[in-house]
């Protein structure tokens, strides 16, 4: 049986608008990845709903704190005894038409350790595609950063857009990152275009290893999302990556590694100019 504290799982899924399909479907892709040795397991963004229309998952808005969605997390991480990053759930806002499109993190006994929400929101207008997104029309942004430890390292956490703003991984590794967990549904275009070049950049930049699931597939929506689930190491390597298929990938973070690659390439000690 391998160690699990130093094993880490990237889920990916093709999540649409029924709650209990999708967290079933979750159930058995976190069953699995355990079953590979996983110890940390993320889930990909929205991975428990993804509706025709943005303001669907206005009904699903939860108090902080409670609610069938946090509940789920936590009995999933305890019942695995996995340290769990929990994608995104809606989470109430200060609008009553809007939510926080939060990352919640379970230790293994199934507590709450930390909550990222989601900073920066994907208002875009992809023209040759036709394809236009304003989440900030339904998504209330956060403003903290969070980086909370963990048996596999210091754990940053960033969702998806946050991806393209390379400061924010900064800020995290100014408060110790060693893993960088990303919960993303990148489109198809902008996935084919870029997810690989920038999860790779934000590993190499910050010699991080970086936990990237994605959502992969078809949605009723429409929208069509790139998939491609990576886990990276800190000098950029890809150690293991998901086709745009439902499942999960599974590999060793060796934080020894990440220690003598940081001594030995002291780019982060180099650096002349810093985030304020």
């Amino acid at each position: 049986m391998s160690d699990k504290r130093k094993y880490a799982a990237a889920i990916q899924m093709a999540s649409g608008p029924n709650v209990s399909a999708n967290l079933l479907t979750a159930d058995h892709l976190i069953s699995e990845a355990v079953e590979s040795g996983a110890g940390l397991v993320v889930l990909p963004e929205n991975f428990a709903f993804m509706g025709e229309h943005d303001k669907d998952v206005l009904s699903l808005r939860e108090s902080d704190g409670e609610g069938p969605l946090q509940e789920y997390l936590s009995q999933i991480a305890r019942r695995h005894g996995i340290w769990l990053v929990g994608g995104t759930i809606p989470l109430e806002a200060q609008s009553n038409s809007k939510v926080r499109a939060a990352c919640l993190i379970y230790n293994d006994q199934g507590e709450r350790v930390a909550r990222y929400d989601k900073m920066h929101l994907f208002d875009v207008n992809l023209v040759e595609a036709h394809e236009r997104y304003s989440e900030s029309e339904v998504i209330e942004p956060g403003g903290e950063t969070v980086v909370v430890d963990s048996p596999f390292g210091k754990l940053g956490v960033a969702v998806c857009y946050d991806l393209r703003f390379p400061e924010i991984f900064r800020k995290l590794l100014d408060k110790g990152m060693e893993v960088a967990c990303l919960p993303a549904a990148f489109t198809a275009i902008t996935g084919k275009a870029h997810w690989e070049t920038l999860v790779r950049a934000r590993a190499i930049e910050n010699l991080s290893y970086v936990v990237a699931a994605a959502q992969g597939g078809f949605h009723i929506s429409g929208r069509e999302t790139h998939g491609h689930s990576m886990i990276v190491d800190p000098w950029g390597t890809i150690l293991a990556q998901s086709p745009r298929v439902t499942g999960a990938i599974c590999c060793a973070l060796d934080l020894d590694y990440l220690t003598t690659t940081r001594r030995n390439f002291p780019t982060i000690s180099h650096r002349k100019i810093r985030c304020t």
